[in-house]
């Protein structure tokens, strides 16, 4: 082939992808509710229209997406088991009836017909208030160990960020730029709600609690528990294992002793004596009656 012939080929290959693509731009799936947020039981509409000639009838199916693949929600004109009496489709969009914390994610409204398609997709968020938050905050801590605490509620939607008190005051993200903090070295998630001490010590004794916050409605605390960190008593526990090791020896000793002096039997004195015995018979011959030994008896 010619490399006239190769560019002219080229040429029109291309003109073709654009004539296709500025004629699929005319087909297109739009949304008025890209982000959608509702209380949780109220109702809501994901909106889902479309342009171009799709055809008298177009297809039009939604999904649901989930961390692996997605599933249908309406599909070939009716909606799925999950969904059947909780969504209606109608000219506009999908209706939820009455919307769950499980509802919340991404849905994709897919529209196709005479030979083109388009997808569009719609995040619903499902307003839930936060509960009173889990808090893991230990009691008694050991100076210049690692300590994390931690504050979680799987309730809220969106998900709650948190906030940590110590004696009722706020926590600041950086403490070295707050003098009253300055003695403190912590790190804060407000995401994950971790309060970490990479080496705890005395001057973060206290009393600990954390709140969780929405947009959904009012922030929730848990209750309060106080941290006291100590010395490790470096002294008490060596004393402690001498006297372990004083007792143990002790108890050796005792037992040598009292095998000594026969307190304590010797195995082989501590065995029964075997006893034999045999069935005697008569010592007189029963042919001529004189006095014979037949039996014996050994013990």
């Amino acid at each position: 082939m010619s490399e006239y012939l190769q560019t002219e080929m080229i040429i029109l290959i291309f003109l073709g992808f654009l004539l296709h693509r500025a004629d699929s731009q005319g087909f297109t799936a739009t949304t008025s509710t890209p982000i959608l947020k509702v209380p949780e039981n109220q109702g809501a509409d994901l909106k889902c229209t479309y342009s171009g000639d799709f055809g008298p009838n177009p297809r039009i199916e939604w999904n649901f997406k989930k961390s692996l693949g997605s599933s249908f929600v309406f599909f070939d004109g009716k909606p799925t088991e999950p969904y059947e009496g909780r969504v209606t489709q109608y000219a506009g969009g999908l209706r939820f009836n009455k919307v769950t914390r499980d509802d919340s994610g991404e849905y994709v409204c897919s529209v196709a017909g005479n030979g083109h398609s388009d997808d569009v997709l719609i995040k619903l968020v499902v307003l839930v208030a936060p509960s009173v938050p889990l808090c893991l905050i230990p009691t008694s801590v050991t100076t210049s160990s690692q300590v994390v605490l931690s504050c979680s509620d799987k309730d809220a939607s969106p998900a709650a960020t948190y906030r940590w008190y110590k004696n009722n005051v706020p926590l600041p993200e950086d403490p070295s730029k707050f003098q009253a903090f300055k003695n403190m070295t912590y790190k804060i998630d407000s995401s994950a709600g971790i309060l970490e001490f990479p080496v705890v010590s005395q001057a973060d004794n206290g009393d600990y609690f954390c709140t969780a916050s929405n947009e959904a409605g009012p922030s929730q605390s848990c209750t309060a528990v106080r941290m006291m960190a100590y010395d490790l008593n470096v002294g008490g526990i060596v004393a402690g294992v001498i006297v372990a090791i004083l007792l143990v020896g002790l108890l050796v000793f005792g037992v040598w002793f009292a095998y000594r002096k026969g307190y304590i039997p010797k195995m082989a004195e501590s065995k029964p004596k075997t006893v034999v015995y045999t069935q005697p018979t008569s010592n007189y011959d029963d042919e001529d009656g004189e006095f014979k030994q037949k039996s014996s008896f050994v013990v």
